[in-house]
């Protein structure tokens, strides 16, 4: 009898302990990230001591060293070509866009390395090491006698020789091809750090990409003040060894900031398991999908490695037979066995989906890097041809305008933030406030205003210098200021889209989309450029870029662009209008596969 009731004790014990045990297990999963994200020593990241704000915080430091460079270089690049390097307008609005295309272009390289091999991290500190030594190239070439281009001097001469073409050449590509790893990777890393399964954290990414862009805003805003003015007025070599000091200190901050950081392990190549999707579904080509898509072939753990599960969607059916399950195969065990080439996951499916759909929306927002180019080119040579004065015998760089772009997306980006998105929630009941688009479509109508206006202060100057008066150059601040308003709705809105509709594999791949907006939009520029100067030289006229602004008619021009901006804007309000954004299964929600739109508060639809 007395054995009994000590069993029966002794069970009842056993089992207090395991609930409790139990209970202990569970508040430590809740205290960990279950994002597939790692800490700096391999482990599963305690959600109090890494990520969010304290991790994010450290890597926007080293975004604000790096706009501040990029800034500082790309928005008075075009006075060191003509000024320094001696090139005439046209060559050197070619050799900027040239450039800043390459910028802009790389990060698509620099991205798919992070995202298949290297990891965000380490390819930042790749990046750091050569953008410290493009700078220090570039301050080389003003302090070494036998690298200094010749318009540095207090002699003038009509062309550089060829060394000072290669310095130039050089630093300004180290960079380049340092932006390549950069761009793509810090924000995308800045992001990662934010976990899309926790409510609170999720809300704070969206705030993330405003506070993001403000950093951004505010290198942007000393580049182009700051250090524009020494560049001008001081010397070119100061300039750059600023720029150089400010990045090697910022890369120290980066690098105290290594516990903090949550990090996604680099699992090889994203493009592959897409790639498998498209031979899959053109071997089952002559296979009918099935009307019921819980036929199709999925794992209960597709999500766990190299992204969260998605939803099955109704668009691009033909891609879901790769899907589809064959008749001698069986679902729980000879699937497991099939090769990925034969049969792919409705994930994968999905994935490649959303790259195919992203494609009419990136291409109808190249504009948006057309309008930048103009900001770093022609605004600039309009305001070197105007009257520079503040007051009396104080005038500012013509490159300083720029900061009313800083300016404007500060102050649009933080009244958007923390007054517009709040009340947004409130009415729409929709975590972002507005659709993503939604806020893109914004962006691009204040982008046809500001070349509006643009087009009517030319033909005012231009009418002003042939009556041999010179307007002053705060005119241009409209056209300045509403570019920078337009860009906090358009810009930040891309960089989300960017980072949230691609593939969860591919974040700095999609981050590295974004940027080659900005980069193909400098190269179509310098395209029209030519296109344009050819067709208007035809039988003797006189073309609309010429040597020098007075012999131009860039009014013209910026109305041509307008045209270009509002048939453009035309398809993307039918693209957006039919666009399903992504849909991920949660496994603390109940997912809406349909995803329409974003009209409803649903965690599922991202």
């Amino acid at each position: 009898m007395m054995e009994g009731i000590g069993t029966e004790t002794h069970d009842e014990t056993q089992r207090e302990i395991g609930e409790f045990t139990k209970k202990i297990d569970e508040n430590v999963t809740n205290l960990q990230v279950h994002d597939s994200s790692l800490d700096y020593k391999g482990k599963l990241p305690l959600r109090a001591s890494t990520g969010s704000w304290k991790a994010s915080f450290f890597i926007i430091a080293i975004e604000f060293s790096e706009r501040l460079s990029n800034f500082g270089i790309a928005t008075n690049m075009i006075t060191y070509m003509t000024k320094v390097m001696h090139q005439d307008l046209e060559t050197a609005v070619n050799s900027v866009n040239l450039w800043a295309g390459v910028c802009t272009v790389m990060p698509l390289l620099g991205g798919f390395l992070a995202d298949a091999y290297t990891g965000h991290y380490f390819m930042i500190l790749f990046s750091a090491i050569l953008y410290a030594l493009g700078l220090g190239v570039w301050t080389m070439s003003q302090y070494v006698p036998s690298l200094k281009p010749c318009g540095a001097t207090l002699t003038t001469c009509e062309h550089v020789t060829k060394v000072h073409e290669l310095v130039y050449f050089l630093a300004a590509y180290l960079v380049a091809l340092a932006a390549g790893g950069y761009k793509p990777c810090l924000e995308s890393f800045g992001a990662d750090q934010f976990d899309d399964n926790h409510t609170k954290e999720r809300k704070q990414k969206m705030s993330f990409f405003n506070w993001w862009s403000i950093a951004l805003c505010t290198g942007l805003l000393f580049g182009v003040t700051l250090i524009v003015y020494v560049q001008d007025y001081v010397s070119w070599g100061l300039g750059f060894l600023i720029l150089a000091i400010t990045m090697g200190f910022s890369v120290l901050i980066f690098v105290l900031g290594r516990p903090f950081y949550r990090y996604k392990a680099a699992l090889g190549s994203p493009l592959t398991p897409l790639l498998q999707v498209l031979v899959a579904a053109v071997a089952k080509r002559n296979l009918a999908c099935p009307s019921n898509p819980s036929l199709l072939y999925e794992t209960p753990d597709s999500g766990k490695l190299q992204g969260r599960r998605l939803g099955h969607t109704n668009r691009l059916r033909f891609f879901d037979k790769a899907a589809i399950i064959e008749n001698h195969e069986s679902k729980g065990v000879a699937t497991k066995k099939q090769s990925p080439w034969r049969l792919a996951t409705v994930t994968r499916v999905e994935e490649l989906k959303l790259l195919i759909t992203m494609v009419p929306i990136w291409l109808t927002s190249l504009v948006f890097g057309i309008g930048i180019a103009q900001g770093g080119t022609f605004f600039v040579k309009q305001g070197s041809s105007m009257n520079k004065n503040i007051i009396k015998d104080f005038e500012i760089p013509a490159a300083s305008m720029n900061a009313l772009i800083a300016l404007g997306m500060i102050v649009t980006i933080s009244f958007y933030d923390k007054v517009l998105l709040p009340y947004l929630r409130r009415v729409t009941n929709n975590e972002r406030g507005i659709n993503i688009l939604t806020r893109v479509g914004i962006g691009m109508v204040l982008l046809i205003i500001a070349f509006m206006i643009s087009a009517l202060v030319e033909r005012e100057r231009l009418k002003a210098s042939l009556e041999g008066k010179i307007m002053n150059m705060f005119w241009l601040a409209p056209q300045y200021l509403i570019l920078g308003i337009g860009d906090g709705f358009s810009l930040v809105g891309l960089q989300e889209y960017f980072y949230e509709q691609v593939p969860d594999s591919m974040r700095s791949l999609g981050m590295a989309f974004f940027l080659s907006i900005i980069g193909f939009g400098s190269f179509l520029t310098s395209f029209l450029i030519i296109i344009v100067n050819s067709l208007t030289k035809m039988h003797g006229g006189k073309g609309w870029i010429g040597k020098d602004l007075n012999h131009s008619h860039l009014d013209y021009f910026y109305w041509l662009l307008m045209t270009i901006f509002v048939l453009n804007m035309c398809v993307f309000v039918l693209l957006s209008k039919n666009y399903r954004y992504k849909s991920v299964q949660r496994s603390v929600v109940i997912v809406d596969n349909s995803c329409d739109g974003e009209n409803k508060m649903e965690p599922g639809c991202v």
